[in-house]
């Protein structure tokens, strides 16, 4: 005689458990802190010359690839912020120039 498995429905405790905690996040501040590894790659990238990406390597312990990363993610898409890449001397150098980009002045420019 077969056995067939049945969905188990879903506890509602559990279901107001993760509202509950959905709308929890919303309500609670973040905390600014100028110590962290986000805010020290966003200075190195603030000076007027740049840095490489050896440079926030040595910084932070990370690997390249998780650099490169922080770039997209956060520097680019989260903070919207405009991140030049000039290679000169056989070194690319990355710096944020101006600030955050905006969907008006991008179509205005043509890019």
């Amino acid at each position: 005689m077969p056995k067939s498995k049945r969905a188990r429905p879903r506890k509602a405790q559990a279901a107001a458990k993760v509202r509950s905690k959905a709308t929890g996040r919303k309500s609670v501040a973040h905390r600014k802190r100028g110590n962290s590894k986000q805010d020290h790659i966003l200075g190195l990238l603030r000076r007027p010359r740049g840095t490489t990406i050896e440079n926030i390597t040595q910084a932070t312990g990370w690997q390249s690839h998780s650099v490169r990363g922080f770039f997209a993610g956060v520097v680019r898409k989260r903070l919207g912020l405009t991140l030049k890449s000039e290679k000169t001397d056989g070194k690319r150098l990355y710096r944020i120039a101006g600030g955050p980009v905006r969907e008006e002045s991008a179509a205005s420019s043509g890019t």
